[in-house]
């Protein structure tokens, strides 16, 4: 039975000529799971919330959109709030509450449910997300991931038929990733939840969803089954597109001499399957993995048995936390939701000032440097970067940084630092007109202009599609050609295994490990790649990405 639909929809913002979306058609079917993909800016999560009437984008819309046979506009709006939930992409957006019990029962007071209705609600989730320790806390305390899994709870409290979501794992750990995507799919097989997920870490949903969509430039250019959508893809040799598919299924469709869809792997369990079959005709070996080490006297970053808490009566979210951080280096910091790893990047960068211990940049005590002295040195991306605007459009906010940082020739810089990461287009573009992945490259940018020593950036992937992700790489890889040292905090384990030189594993306020991407991530069981978890213990050898099969398992090179 079809549960929503949308036919010959477009949509343009106000003022501007540009279709966001042109002649979408889409069809939902009830209890049908649907990924949709594509690159930031397509049009995805406009899609989406034009699907949520309340939250729809203001602007001119064409065409019909159906929810239960009628049009969507023919609904009362009490039942499209209950009947279909969402999750948006930013957090910080959707929380209303200073306080995380009042924060989840907003809904349903507002919606006027009796006492009784909500005290088993709440009591039901609660214990289900595992969040009891967490009620009397304030959502600005919480991580990123803690304020993602309270939007989800509030939405579900309030048992939607549909369920939009707008990549909703891109602030969570490993772990909680996969526990997410796992119970998405309870969701949708035990309780026959209509799902309609936009998400860029597509590693564990192609095996889930019923089906894939993948827009591009606000139009659907594929859609179809997981399996015959990764073979016609390749078959077909669409660029644009193979990046977004799981690297598991890549490795098959590369190096399987005849590569069948119905053979297609989706998740770990075929690739091992297939790789079973293959000792023979891959080649293995084993890579010499670079353990190049900066060898400078001094560190450039030094922290000393670092502790902090937000209240007196708090518990310590850094506990003997320590870390050095060599010029030029490259460093990545992994580890779960709350763990502690963006309240340590800011206390490296001085805006958290800890109970004890020692934070130096330079030989000096960060919390000492002031204004440019600290700002001409440092930069810091934050997680959510709109946080980073105050100007109405991005061109404004570039022009002031020039002025800020003295930068010679400057409207020559901003050009040039907009060409370099592809976003031209955005700087006449308000930056909340922008999508996640645009607004973080803006953000980024404007920082760059003052040339710092030392990039901070907290979970930069998070918001990139796969090759917007390769772009940014590409860019973070020539600043720290260029001499720029990086401290990272990601949850993407892939991203860290391909780019950074030493990585470390934060546990409960402290580092507990620190290596090489190779020494730290593999044989792990959740902080590793799908491809990791595919080769390990294989004939063929053990890989974390697939540029490292790519020599592994073609130009062997045995030591």
């Amino acid at each position: 039975m079809e549960l929503l639909a949308m036919e010959n929809v477009s949509f343009e913002f106000p003022d501007e000529n540009v279709k966001v979306l042109q002649n979408i058609d889409m069809h939902v079917s009830e209890g049908e799971f649907v990924v949709l993909c594509g690159a930031s800016g397509c049009g995805k999560t406009t899609l989406l919330r034009l699907l949520k009437k309340e939250l729809a984008p203001v602007g001119k819309r064409t065409g019909e959109i159906r929810y239960g046979g009628k049009a969507m506009d023919k609904w009362d709006d009490r039942t499209l709030v209950e009947e279909i939930g969402l999750v948006s992409q930013d957090p910080d957006n959707q929380i209303v509450m200073d306080e995380v019990m009042q924060e989840i029962v907003f809904g349903m007071e507002n919606l006027a449910y009796s006492n009784f209705e909500m005290r088993k609600r709440v009591a039901e989730m609660v214990h289900f997300f595992g969040m009891e320790n967490l009620l009397q806390t304030k959502p600005s305390e919480l991580s990123g991931g803690q304020k993602q899994m309270l939007n989800l709870l509030s939405v579900l409290l309030l048992k939607p038929k549909v369920l939009l979501l707008d990549e909703p794992t891109s602030q969570l750990d490993p772990i909680a990733a996969k526990e997410l995507i796992m119970m998405l799919e309870r969701l949708n097989k035990e309780m026959g939840m209509t799902i309609i997920l936009v998400e860029h870490r597509l590693e564990e949903l192609f095996a889930v969803a019923d089906h894939i969509v993948m827009m591009e430039a606000g139009q659907i250019i594929y859609e179809g089954m997981s399996r015959e959508l990764v073979h016609s893809l390749y078959m077909t040799e669409d660029e644009r597109f193979i990046p977004y598919i799981p690297s598991v299924s890549r490795m098959y469709m590369e190096f399987d001499q005849m590569p069948v869809a119905s053979q297609v792997p989706l998740n770990v369990k075929e690739a091992r399957g297939w790789l079973s079959t293959q000792s023979a005709q891959l080649s293995s070996g084993h890579v010499h993995e670079s353990t190049t080490e900066k060898r400078q006297a001094n560190p450039l970053l030094a922290v000393k048995d670092v502790y902090f808490r937000y209240g007196k009566k708090d518990k310590f979210i850094l506990k003997s936390f320590s870390l050095q951080i060599r010029q030029g280096e490259f460093f990545a910091l992994v580890g779960g939701n709350g763990s502690g790893k963006t309240t340590a990047l800011k206390a490296c960068i001085g805006s958290l000032r800890p109970q004890r211990g020692n934070i130096t940049f330079e030989g000096k005590e960060i919390t000492k440097l002031k204004g440019l002295d600290l700002a001409g040195k440092v930069a810091y991306l934050p997680q959510n970067p709109r946080t980073y605007f105050v100007q109405d459009t991005i061109g404004k906010e570039m022009e002031d940084a020039v002025q800020r940082y003295g930068v010679v020739n400057g409207g020559n810089r901003i050009t040039e630092v907009l060409e370099s990461f592809g976003i031209s287009n955005l700087r006449e573009r308000h930056p909340y007109d922008c999508s996640g992945g645009e607004i973080q490259k803006a953000a980024l940018a404007c920082m760059l202009l003052g040339n710092p020593e030392m990039l901070f950036i907290d979970e930069p992937t998070k918001g990139l599609d796969p090759i917007s992700k390769q772009r940014f790489a590409e860019i973070i890889a020539e600043l720290h050609k260029q001499g720029i040292t990086i401290m990272m905090v990601t949850h993407d384990i892939e991203f860290a295994a391909q780019n950074a030189e030493r990585c470390a594993m934060m546990f409960d306020g402290e580092i507990t490990v620190d290596g090489t991407p190779g020494q730290l991530f593999k044989g792990n069981y959740f902080y590793t790649t799908a491809l990791n978890r595919a080769t390990r213990q294989s004939s063929v050898g053990e890989v974390l990405t697939l540029e490292e099969a790519r020599i592994l398992w073609r130009n062997p090179i045995v030591i």
